[in-house]
């Protein structure tokens, strides 16, 4: 009787032992479950989201968000976005163009604003039309920036600039930066591989959201 009583006890013991393990296990589950519909939703989202450009829409400026030079030029992909900014330019939708961004790249001796500029000049561009941002080192700062500059140039209203898998988190920090109304216009890319993009883009969106968090508690300021 005794040896059936202690093999119980060691029974509920190994039992015991093992239910904070079985405990951990689960909530990985749970929690990798959550990741994997979460980056699924966001991947849909960024691939689905509608333009709030639409044809015959003007802005006084054309924010070009900035990407890497590659040594002082502008990539295959910055290149799309420069392209598109100059037609938006000559179709009228707007009056200038405010060319974001800081440094280049390890290889580049410009700013990114600085590329573009050059790349936008050599393609027929006036000077005069264009504005340089080229300080800003994210897109959020890219946004800011370039808002204080073209207040500084008697801009008012603003049309951003960028690659359609970037546009949706664009939108969501010209709102939180304040910018009314809120355009951004998208092109597609031709250059880019697709998967890479959106992967990464799915991980910068779930970094917006959550620096968005802490901005709302004051964690961390936008400024």
């Amino acid at each position: 009787m005794m040896a059936v009583k202690q093999r119980r006890s060691s029974t509920r013991r190994r039992k015991s032992s093992r239910r904070p393990w079985l405990l951990l296990f689960r909530l990985f589950v749970v929690m990798l479950a959550a990741l994997i519909v979460w980056c699924g939703y966001v991947a849909w989202y960024i691939n689905n989201h509608p333009s709030s450009f639409k044809a015959g829409m003007h802005a006084d400026a054309g924010i070009v968000l900035g990407a890497a030079l590659w040594s002082d030029k502008p990539s295959p992909a910055l290149k799309e976005r420069l392209n598109y900014a100059y037609e938006l330019y000559k179709a009228g939708s707007v009056d200038v163009l405010i060319l974001s961004g800081g440094h280049g790249g390890l290889s580049s001796t410009l700013s990114e604003a600085e590329g573009m500029r050059n790349y936008l000049t050599d393609k027929g561009m006036p000077e005069d039309k264009l504005l340089l941002e080229m300080e800003s080192t994210s897109t959020y700062q890219n946004l800011m920036f370039s808002r204080r500059l073209g207040e500084s140039n008697g801009v008012s209203s603003y049309l951003v600039i960028t690659h359609d898998y970037h546009a949706p988190r664009a939108q969501e920090m010209a709102a939180f930066a304040g910018f009314d109304p809120v355009l951004v216009a998208g092109v597609k890319s031709l250059v880019l591989n697709q998967f890479y993009n959106d992967s990464r883009e799915v991980l910068a969106y779930t970094k917006w959201k959550l620096d968005y968090a802490l901005y709302r508690i004051g964690i961390l300021s936008p400024e």
